[in-house]
């Protein structure tokens, strides 16, 4: 099994202790998240995309690139790439940069993305979002592979004979689809034989696990070898400590303060206390065998192989939260790499099949 840390570089005052970072720490902060992932032996880093409050997460190729020049060896990842809002040209431009300067170190996750606001901005309708998703990656999938392209597009001026710079490192790049409820991202993920990310936050195990299925079931139907499948998964939150009881005590005030936002903000509760919360979301709080056991369980539902959790402490002390994940990496991850294979594809740049043996 591989993990990432991911952010989505959320803006808000910390849940529990009401304080605003400025945008400026913000920032570094993410930097210094992504480092210390990488000096604990995460395989990726990811940067959401938003266009909204309270995210700063607007330009992850900008983000990506400067935490490419800090690291050698971790993955980087956006989590996710918000196609359907993009110029799918303009996209292939900044990521083929970004490959080329990571020397072949990115990965993408694609998604429609969501928010009013953010459509607005970009002038997206919920009723042309899926076309313009579907239609923005089947232009940036021709781009990346072919040197000159020809596509009859609705959302954007035509393209005939184009040729798009530079050429990309990696040939092609691998691209996960996220999905979080409908089955649209699901069958584009499998009729292009492409992994697929499950993003596993907001509620219990159900309905991901319905939609896995339905991946599943749309990858046989589309003639692809069931044995290539790759799936990931996301989680509501981390705090692994040596006690169940220590690690519930922690994330109370936290459960609690996001419990409080929620409900202001007028969104629906799904867990209405720090206990459900454990037990039913995806979240990952208690101790090591406990943390263990629950990706087993999901494991069993989802036959995933990559697994993400959360790059900040949203919440927690940083001392606490970076203990947390140190714990994780020392008793959990040994553990799940042995009894959880990792994906079906090698954890490196992806290159043509004449250089399958220079693959790292």
């Amino acid at each position: 099994m591989r993990f990432l840390a991911i952010t989505l570089i959320t803006h808000r005052p910390d849940p529990v202790s009401g304080v605003r970072k400025s945008t400026h720490d913000r920032f570094r902060e993410v930097l210094d998240n992504a480092l210390f992932a990488e000096e604990l032996g995460f395989d990726g880093f990811g940067v959401g995309e938003r266009h909204e409050r309270p995210f700063l997460s607007s330009s992850p190729p900008v983000v990506l690139s400067h935490v490419a020049a800090l690291t050698r060896r971790i993955r980087l990842f956006t989590a996710v790439t918000t196609l359907s809002l993009l110029d799918p040209v303009r996209a292939y431009e900044d990521y083929a940069t970004l490959d080329h300067l990571s020397e072949g170190r990115l990965e993408l996750i694609i998604g429609k993305g969501n928010g009013t606001a953010q459509r607005e901005l970009f002038h997206v309708t919920p009723e042309d979002q899926w076309e313009r998703n579907a239609e923005s990656y089947e232009v940036f999938r021709k781009i990346w592979r072919q040197g000159r392209v020809t596509a009859a597009t609705r959302f954007r001026p035509p393209l005939t004979d184009a040729e798009v710079w530079p050429r990309p490192f990696q040939q092609p790049i691998r691209v996960w689809h996220g999905s979080a409820t409908s089955k649209e991202s699901v069958d584009l993920a499998a009729r292009h034989g492409d992994p697929l990310f499950s993003a596993n936050v907001t509620n219990p195990i159900e309905p991901y696990a319905e939609l896995i299925r339905y991946y599943r079931e749309r990858w046989e139907h589309y003639g692809h070898d069931p044995a290539r499948i790759a799936v990931g998964a996301g989680t509501a939150g981390v705090l692994v400590t040596r006690t169940s009881q220590e690690a519930v005590k922690l994330y109370r005030p936290v459960f609690e303060s996001m419990l409080a936002f929620q409900k202001q903000a007028g969104l629906p509760a799904v867990f209405e206390t720090v206990e459900d919360f454990v037990e039913r979301s995806s979240a990952l709080i208690g101790s090591p065998q406990q943390i263990i056991d629950k990706v087993h369980r999901y494991h069993e539902q989802f036959g995933h192989t990559v697994l993400h959790l959360q790059a900040d402490a949203n919440g927690l002390a940083q001392a606490q939260h970076r203990a947390s994940l140190e714990l994780f990496q020392s008793e959990v991850a040994p553990v799940l790499r042995r009894d959880i294979p990792d994906p079906p594809f090698a954890w490196g740049p992806v290159r043509p099949a004449a250089d399958e043996g220079s693959r790292g």
